[in-house]
């Protein structure tokens, strides 16, 4: 095979972004776009205009099955995601799937068991893992640089949304259409790198306010509580309704502090260990020796989504090893899902423990109670405010 020929499900606004990156601007070496599918008519005429010679598809499984493709990526609304990703496991088709992996854990790994089964190569577009800051940091905690974690703040309040942008579709900031609000739309980049750099919390205890500052019924300010495995705690605090708002975080261990903002990172580096210091040092008010360090990294922030579709590529053609594998997908949202579970329940969420069948009983309540009624106002079109 000498390019990975795809399809694209979904030619919404990030699907219209990666077939242009695709077919016009030709930014992802060793794939093609070979065809499309919407549902949309208006979408379908709008392909068949800018995207010539690629085919075009109203129904997922004609495309599946037209012999045009060898893999698929997945734009479509969240609920969608493992349903049509099945379905092309099925069809022998490697996977690609937008973000979140879905809405609620019990269909994730439905997902993930179909993906194991078909062996192919299966995808998540996480791409704020192409940033080269949040690169470092994993590698800091993972070579042990920082020491053991005991304590990770993150306050990501700068994903701004104001009510039109909850207006622009029928799906967006509903139980039934998007199934949640920040932490399922805005958030599950950061909850990924949140576990993809330090591992995944033990228990949650959150509190969620639901259509605080919006006319919606979802959430849109968030405080949750971490404890990991260690018994390091956290704090992850989100919103879309701050404005200017912050993105900052700051990560305590052994060997210092990290704090990462504006796309740096700072590293106050202590010369031994806080606990080793502890242990040797007679001073009363004595703290261990600690240097200012600026750490040397690259603030592009990488090539976002089209290192992620190379990235994919190259698995396919020469079997490279994925940056974000679809199967790490179950992880963010398990995140996500237990900071809504405990502030349903007003408890702990356990994630070794979680029922998945219970949240999802809980889930379809919200959908089958809703009484939401839609305003939908002018399409989003412009995505440069987005992740």
């Amino acid at each position: 095979m000498e390019n990975v020929r795809l399809g694209i499900i979904g030619i919404g606004n990030i699907g219209t972004a990666h077939s242009l990156h695709i077919h016009a601007d030709h930014k992802v070496q060793g794939m093609v776009l070979s065809a499309i599918c919407d549902i949309s008519e208006e979408r379908r005429a709008w392909a068949k205009e800018h995207l010539p010679g690629v085919a075009v598809f109203e129904q997922a499984a004609d495309m599946y099955r037209s012999g045009l493709i060898d893999a698929v990526l997945i734009a479509v609304p969240h609920y969608d995601h493992p349903a049509l990703a099945a379905l092309a496991f099925a069809n022998g088709l490697h996977v690609l799937v937008e973000k979140p992996a879905g809405v609620y854990t019990k269909q994730v790994l439905e997902m993930n068991a179909a993906a194991e089964q078909s062996g192919k190569v299966f995808g998540i577009m996480y791409n704020q893992r192409t940033n080269p800051v949040y690169q470092k940091v994993r590698e800091l905690m993972q070579s042990g640089e920082l020491g053991a974690l005991k304590r990770v703040v993150w306050i990501i309040t700068n994903w701004y949304r104001p009510q039109a942008y909850h207006d622009s579709g029928s799906w967006r900031s509903t139980w039934k259409g998007e199934g949640g609000g920040t932490l399922i739309n805005q958030n599950p980049h950061n909850l990924d790198l949140l576990q993809w750099m330090l591992g995944m919390p033990s228990r949650i205890r959150s509190f969620c306010s639901f259509g605080k500052y919006y006319d919606i019924e979802v959430e849109d300010d968030v405080t949750a509580y971490l404890e990991y495995p260690n018994g390091a705690s956290g704090v992850y605090i989100t919103s879309t309704g701050e404005a200017p708002g912050t993105n900052r975080l700051e990560i305590s261990g052994d060997m210092g502090r990290i704090v990462v903002e504006n796309n740096r990172i700072s590293f106050d580096r202590n010369r031994i260990s806080e606990r080793e210091h502890n242990r040797i040092n007679t001073e009363a008010f004595k703290a261990p020796e600690s240097w200012h360090v600026d750490i040397p990294v690259a603030t592009d922030s990488g090539e976002q989504h089209i290192g992620i579709l190379k990235n994919f590529a190259n698995a396919i053609l020469h079997g490279d090893k994925l940056l974000a594998p679809g199967e790490e997908g179950i992880n963010g949202l398990l995140i996500s899902n237990a900071i809504h579970y405990s502030t349903w329940k007003d408890d702990w969420a356990v994630l070794d423990s979680f029922d998945h069948d219970h949240f999802y009983e809980l889930l379809q309540e919200r959908i089958n109670n809703s009484t939401v009624q839609k305003n939908v106002s002018q399409k989003v079109s412009d995505v440069r405010g987005s992740h």
